[in-house]
């Protein structure tokens, strides 16, 4: 009986590092080879590059070395053959590409047909699209070959049909897919779609890590002709894995479940946790922080946040930093300090009233007359945001911001205050979702790192007495769903008003989200875990004076 081995190598690369990317690929390779003995080894799109590597396929000396290191890789892979994602160039056309690697040579480039333009991508800024069609033969089988977008076109515009109208007995499809909560369904409703239409087995090779604001969840996968699932890849981790086609009587080609088919879905908040780890764990580690420093307010924010790094980069590399003032209740200091014991994290004490006193004597006589408001709370963010950023020069550490989405959607923050810091973990996690997140967090080791106090106490800025955060904005679970309808799915007024919302809270809250973007264009980067995150996914201008409220 024919059979074809195909192996999948979910790897993690880093943008722009060609000559560990190469290291990376070449490692896999062997390791792959020496434990499967395959027919094919698969990598991602861009495994080479990375992806995005955005405005560095502008520069002519980067294209120059990624040609250069994809002969080198070339020269090094004899038999089995490999696909490797990189950047062609022909002339003054650059294309994402994959190359088929064998013999020491090149054997074939496929370049994508479909470059998408929209949310987080920008390829149409950077590529040209391929023509060719895609088919090359591994033992007599004629395979197609196709990358990322080519196969959710529909259409005339797929090459996975045109390949399959062609004789193509497997598909595969390397991909830098970004990740949100839920993509995995939506790739295997499409895919099925795919497989219902050609009728053909799918090899689908996946990259994984984090990239600035975008993750790639990795979860790389095959499917038999009959849509059924025969292999998953782990989630959020570089993996390895081995797929075995048979032949049946009938000469159909069919993968047939192995021993390394152990890979389980997660749920929803389990795989959204997970996401955040692998996020801040490749955002510090890729741009070379050794410690993450978080200021601890006692708060469910801050306190997720402190776990999440925890988790990311062991209890060592965190350091939670607690900046009390007159405002600071005892149950939220003794919270912040109950969390660093339970995370066994190192915890800085640095006390604010005496700085921020200094502030409002200096003030004073320029403030004369006029009440007191939100300057003056304003001012204990900020000088806590000093604190934090002069630490993080002084220890070359990275201030991870604790602010969430819906406080970041309606401006409930602080400029140069808690938006000060080089990465926001929540930046695209709603309220809402934090609570059921550090519940999580609290039951996956089997202890509760987060104290129950600081989930169950009413969510406060303490920047002033007896404050609420329900004082200035709707209840938490309103303002989430009129976020997630109004941004992430882009309705209109009237279609909010139809959903039943309160016309003056809805218009109040849209009014916040919309003057609030100056505040959104200046703050950290932050993983995206929505279909729709602030940043690349929305554009809005800052000078507009277009509302439809």
């Amino acid at each position: 009986m024919k059979t074809i081995k195909i192996v999948l190598c979910q790897i993690n690369p880093t943008v722009g590092d060609l000559r560990g990317n190469s290291r990376k690929i070449l490692d896999f390779y062997r390791r792959a080879v020496s434990r499967h003995d395959p027919d094919l080894v698969v990598f991602p799109e861009c495994a080479l590059a990375g992806y995005p590597a955005e405005d560095l396929l502008l520069k002519p000396i980067f294209l120059k070395e990624n040609a250069s290191s994809i002969q080198k890789i070339a020269r090094t892979i004899q038999s089995p053959p490999a696909i490797v994602g990189f950047v062609h160039t022909q002339g003054k056309n650059v294309y994402n590409s994959a190359a088929v690697l064998g013999r020491s040579r090149i054997q074939m480039i496929y370049s994508k047909q479909s470059l998408p333009n929209y949310g987080v991508f920008d390829e149409k800024r950077y590529f040209t699209p391929g023509t060719r069609d895609g088919i090359f033969y591994i033992k007599g089988i004629p395979v197609g070959l196709s990358i990322c977008e080519d196969i959710w076109q529909e259409g005339a515009n797929n090459p996975c049909l045109r390949q399959s109208k062609m004789g193509a007995r497997i598909l595969i499809n390397v991909s830098a897919s970004p990740y949100h909560a839920g993509k995995l369904k939506d790739r295997l409703s499409l895919f099925r779609k795919r497989i219902r239409q050609t009728k053909t087995p799918l090899v689908y090779v996946n990259l994984v890590g984090g990239q600035d604001e975008l993750l790639f969840d990795g979860r790389s996968l095959v499917l038999g002709a009959d849509g059924n699932l025969k292999l998953l890849a782990q989630s959020f981790a570089e993996d390895t894995q081995c797929s075995v086609f048979e032949c049946s009587e009938s000469g159909r080609l069919e993968p047939v479940s192995g021993p390394d088919n152990r890979n389980k879905t997660m749920g929803k908040i389990e795989e959204i946790y997970e996401a955040l780890v692998l996020g801040t764990r490749d955002y510090m580690e890729k741009n070379g922080f050794q410690t993450a420093i978080v200021g601890l307010s006692g708060g469910i924010d801050s306190a997720l946040t402190a776990c999440i790094a925890q988790d990311a980069l062991g209890k060592e590399r965190v350091w939670g930093v607690t900046m009390p003032t007159r405002y600071t209740s005892k149950g939220t200091y003794r919270d912040a300090v109950r969390l660093s014991q339970n995370c066994g994290i190192r915890i800085l004490k640095i006390p604010i009233e005496k700085i921020f006193k200094s502030y409002l004597e200096s003030l004073s006589p320029v403030f004369r007359g006029a009440r007191p408001d939100v300057t003056e709370e304003n001012l204990q963010p900020r000088i806590r945001g000093n604190i934090l950023m002069a630490l993080s020069n002084k220890f070359h550490g990275l201030v991870l911001t604790t602010g969430n989405k819906s406080e970041i959607s309606v401006g409930y923050c602080t400029l140069y205050g808690d938006t000060a810091g080089g990465f926001a973990v929540l930046k695209d996690v709603p309220k809402t979702l934090v609570y059921q997140l550090a519940r999580y967090a609290n039951s996956k080791d089997g202890k509760n790192r987060i104290p129950e106090s600081t989930i169950r106490r009413a969510p406060t800025a303490e920047l002033k007495k007896n404050q609420k955060d329900q004082d200035t904005l709707p209840p938490y679970d309103l303002l989430d769903t009129i976020i997630q309808r109004y941004i992430e799915e882009d309705k209109s007024v009237p279609d909010l008003i139809r959903y039943g919302f309160d016309k003056p809270t809805l218009t109040r809250v849209l009014r916040m989200i919309d003057r609030n973007e100056y505040k959104r264009r200046q703050s950290p980067p932050g993983i995206k875990i929505t279909p729709k995150s602030f940043g690349k996914d929305r554009r809005m201008p800052l000078t507009n004076r277009f509302h439809e409220f």
